[in-house]
């Protein structure tokens, strides 16, 4: 089953796709991939949807790792995805402080308009997952679908999250893949 390739999905990367950490994912032997989470990438690219990643990075602005070590980290998520059959079209990060008051940084959707003008999709056609209130805040403010998965800091938003945030809850990216993929190409 194709879908209209027309149709992205934005995730958040730690806590998501790979495991997060209170210290911060510092280089490429730290990241640890969420079990499940890249057989969800390559099956969503596989059915035809484009698959971005938007994630605060604020390790970077507290001078706790490189912008060389976050490409290598990159470059392992992305070899692994390519190695299962899929693809990640873009990836981009918010490397601010929260007090930095960009216009980036999740809750904000900057992150999200720039991955829509990329891609050449319409917000209406972004499908956001994320693990944690700012991720559900921004799809809100930018009007993109929204998915809580329970893995990262899931669990805890998911108890305190308003029911008003109209986000879907799913165990994983693994199980919100699979709704994904069997709606086809309806979108929402």
């Amino acid at each position: 089953m194709t879908v209209n390739r027309s149709r992205v999905v934005v995730l958040d990367r730690d806590g998501v796709i790979n495991e997060d950490s209170a210290d911060f994912i510092k280089s490429a032997a730290e990241w640890r991939e969420i079990p499940g989470s890249i057989d969800a990438i390559a099956r969503l690219h596989k059915a035809g949807f484009r698959i971005a990643v938007a994630t605060n990075q604020s390790g970077i602005g507290r001078g706790l790792i490189s912008e060389d070590a976050l490409a290598e980290i990159h470059k392992k998520m992305l070899d692994r995805v390519a190695a299962a059959g899929g693809n990640i079209d873009r990836i981009i990060y918010c490397p601010h402080l929260p007090d930095d008051q960009c216009d980036c940084r999740k809750p904000l959707p900057g992150m999200l308009y720039e991955v829509a003008e990329h891609l050449g999709c319409g917000l209406q056609n972004m499908i956001v997952v994320g693990d944690a209130a700012r991720d559900l805040e921004a799809a809100r403010a930018a009007g993109c679908r929204a998915i809580l998965v329970r893995t990262g800091k899931g669990q805890a938003t998911e108890k305190t999250f308003s029911p008003a945030a109209k986000a879907e809850v799913y165990d994983d990216l693994a199980q919100a893949a699979n709704k994904l993929l069997a709606e086809g190409g309806d979108t929402q």
